[in-house]
């Protein structure tokens, strides 16, 4: 459903309406922006490709018709020339059962000349008015608006218009071919190892390459066997998780309760009828009060699940998809990821050509990890089992079913885990992502590429290899003590919730002191994808990192490339030069090691700071009479910066906030980044009494969906500065 307000519920209390569709997911339906007026309501989708059908819902608020409705005539007039085939419906408030006069005249004369037909007659309101009106263009030919039928309903005034539309058969499916789908219920674990069979011997001292290939192979094999590809005939849509057995049973006996009216017209059939949709509304209220309940309740020891249940809760992911899934959109998106990089990667090779290599030189270390410790049987049993199901289309077979069958193909993995860690090598089939372009914002404009995100996504059997390697590297990273210990996230005891605490404990006990503490809170841009690959090899030769395990962990960086699949379309592969892949296990950890540095150039000022991945948060105190701390802590930004663009990193001065936590207002403060001020952030703060700090989901502490700090009354802000360029 998309609804016209989606920012709060619906208020029942107040009067006029709004608009909402309802569709089936098997409609390739997609919502585009259009501009908007105060004046009416609107909403615009399209059924296909570009020069197909188009659907305008509208509904306009019987007030200011001289100025709506030549508003809304200027909206159908520019859509009536992009689609070869427009549908234009909703409640317009004209009384199109009269005579027309004035602005109402000239709107339906305004559609009869660009091609729409008005097809609804007879009353359509409870009081004998045609309100609700249907204009169709493009089907002089094709048929139209057919069997059209006005029925009263027993909760509105208005009555319901049902009627077929008439398409080319190729619209529904995009004109694309039939998707082809591998039935779940013919999946059995079982016969799927029968018809695999037992892994050759002969295979056994094959290289890591061969061994993938020959795993891909036979799993294709297998699964072809048991489970052959056929045509989608149908996609029904999967209930809600919260849907339960007593409200299907009420659903049943509301269907039952409106054939009975619709068949009498009875008032007290139509009586009964209400009450019960009102009681069908509580049920429906209390099943999803409760199921959401126990989510939350069973996630209370574990914060990144209960996190991503309040993330669901309150930022639900829409259904609209990318506009055009073509093939030469597969290739802009590819292009544009491709060269946003290359660009800001161009920047950093002009600059740094004045940067001392002192910067990047990595410190001399013996060798203390040279070899991969080789796993056992039960080890890829164990792997295998822990490993998230997440299928990639370049995978065989679903990783749901690998898992499941873990137990005959433990050996298998076992092999070509082996042969990796033993070669060194990280098979070449393993280093190409497929990226799934997100949306950031729901409200941003599809149609603009630079408004989506990279999501990329690997093969399975490449993710296990990696959670063997991040857990002989992460034991390594322990038991040396190398990481930086202000360093959280995809470490052992240092969560998203251990860096929250610490922050705000850190910021409550300068407070305590009467201190005043300046947060800086730094943006970096696309930060894994920038990651230099030399550096990265050097700083782990400066951990002790050598022979074949820094050999593996240069194959696992080079040679990577990815492609963007929207639908069933792909681009061609696009070589990558630098950076970290983000849907990696190993990712994480690599940057948490490539940013080792940052922390002790930080410190070196008395500057604290907290890191999370790409996450940067400088955090200075001092006492209010203090005037050179806010010195202090610019020279310690100007390093930063520095740094960052020593190790190609790129700051985003734009995005970096400042926050002043104090008792009362203090003087102006200037916190420089790059070669811009930012000011501190002004969150509607106030002075007097005790601060309080709470940890807020989704703020700008934390990107990426992490969590963050906001202050609550009754911290002060400081007077904000002008930007310098």
């Amino acid at each position: 459903m998309i609804c016209w307000n989606q920012l709060k519920p619906v208020d029942h209390n107040n009067g006029g309406g709004g608009v909402a569709v309802v569709y089936m997911e098997s409609i390739p339906l997609t919502r585009c922006p259009i501009p908007q007026s105060t004046s009416f309501k609107c909403l615009y989708l399209r059924v296909g490709g570009r020069d197909r059908l188009g659907i305008l819902l509208v509904y306009r608020p019987p007030r200011c018709t001289t100025v709506s409705l030549p508003e809304l005539a200027g909206v159908v007039s520019g859509l009536a020339l992009e689609s070869q085939h427009l549908l234009v419906l909703g409640d317009f408030n004209v009384h199109a059962e009269a005579t027309l006069s004035g602005a109402a005249q000239d709107f339906m004369a305004t559609m009869a000349a660009m091609g729409l037909s008005q097809v609804v007659s007879g009353p359509t309101h409870s009081a004998g008015h045609t309100l609700d009106l249907v204009f169709c263009q493009g089907w002089e030919d094709d048929g139209g608006v057919e069997e059209l039928t006005i029925a009263p309903l027993p909760w509105t005034v208005h009555y319901l218009l049902r009627f077929r539309l008439a398409a080319p058969p190729n619209l529904c499916r995009g004109g694309g071919p039939i998707k082809m789908v591998r039935p779940r219920r013919l999946m059995d674990p079982d016969g799927f190892l029968t018809a695999l069979g037992e892994f050759p011997a002969t295979s056994a001292g094959d290289s890591a390459d061969a061994l993938v290939s020959l795993w891909n192979r036979e799993l294709t094999r297998a699964i072809d066997t048991i489970a052959p590809e056929r045509p989608l005939s149908s996609s029904g849509a999967q209930p809600s998780p919260w849907f339960t057995e007593e409200l299907a049973a009420m659903k049943r006996k509301k269907r039952g309760l409106e054939r009975v009216w619709h068949s009498k017209w009875n008032e007290s059939d139509r009586t009964r009828l209400c009450l019960f949709l009102k009681a069908y509304a509580v049920a429906i209220d209390a099943a999803k009060n409760a199921f959401f309940a126990t989510n939350i309740a069973s996630a209370k020891n574990h914060p990144a699940e209960l996190f991503r249940v309040v993330r669901g809760l309150l930022n639900p992911t829409t259904q609209d998809g990318i506009p055009d899934s073509s093939a030469a959109r597969c290739e802009a998106f590819a292009r544009f990821f491709v060269d946003k990089v290359a660009l800001i990667r161009s920047g950093f090779d002009v600059i740094l050509t004045a940067v001392s290599g002192d910067v990047t030189r990595a410190p001399s270390c013996p060798i203390l990890m040279d070899s991969f410790q080789l796993i056992e049987l039960e080890d890829a049993d164990k792997v295998l089992g822990e490993a998230r199901a997440t299928t990639c289309i370049l995978d065989p077979c679903p990783s749901w079913l690998v898992r499941e069958a873990r137990g005959g193909l433990a050996e298998w993995v076992k092999v070509v885990v082996n042969a990796s860690l033993r070669d060194g090598i990280v098979p070449a089939s393993f280093k190409l992502a497929v990226i799934k372009p997100l949306l950031k914002k729901p409200s941003l404009d599809p149609t603009q590429l630079d408004n989506y995100r990279p999501i990329s996504n690997l093969p399975f059997l490449g993710k296990v290899v990696e959670r063997v390697v991040a857990a002989q590297l992460q034991a390594f990273l322990v038991d040396a003590d190398i990481l930086d210990p202000a360093q959280s996230g995809f470490r052992p005891g240092h969560g998203t919730e251990t860096a929250l605490v610490a922050l705000v404990d850190d910021l409550r006990r300068e407070q305590d002191k009467g201190s005043v503490s300046l947060l800086v809170l730094l943006d970096l841009s696309v930060a894994f994808d920038t990651v230099d690959h030399g550096i990265l090899l050097g700083r782990l030769a400066g951990l002790g990192i050598g022979g074949t395990v820094l050999q593996w962990l240069r194959s696992f960086l080079e040679g990577r490339s990815q492609m963007v699949s929207l639908g069933d379309t792909c681009s061609t592969p696009q070589p990558l030069s630098c950076g970290v892949p983000q849907g990696s296990i190993l990712s994480p950890m690599l940057f948490n090691i490539y940013m080792k540095p940052l922390g002790e150039i930080i410190r070196s000022f008395g500057v604290r700071c907290h890191l999370y991945a790409d996450d940067v948060q400088l955090c200075h105190s001092f006492p209010p009479v203090t005037k050179e701390a806010v010195q202090v802590l610019n020279r310690c930004l100007a390093a930063v910066s520095d740094w960052m663009r020593a190790n190609k990193l790129k700051l985003n001065p734009d995005k970096t906030e400042v926050l002043l936590v104090s008792r009362k207002a203090e003087h102006r403060v200037t916190a420089c980044v790059g070669r811009g001020r930012t000011p501190p952030k002004d969150a509607g703060l106030q002075s007097g009494g005790d601060p309080g700090l709470i940890a807020e989901p989704g703020a700008s502490g934390f990107s990426s969906g992490r969590e963050s700090l906001r202050t609550t009354p009754p911290c002060a802000p400081a007077a904000p500065v002008p930007w310098e360029v």
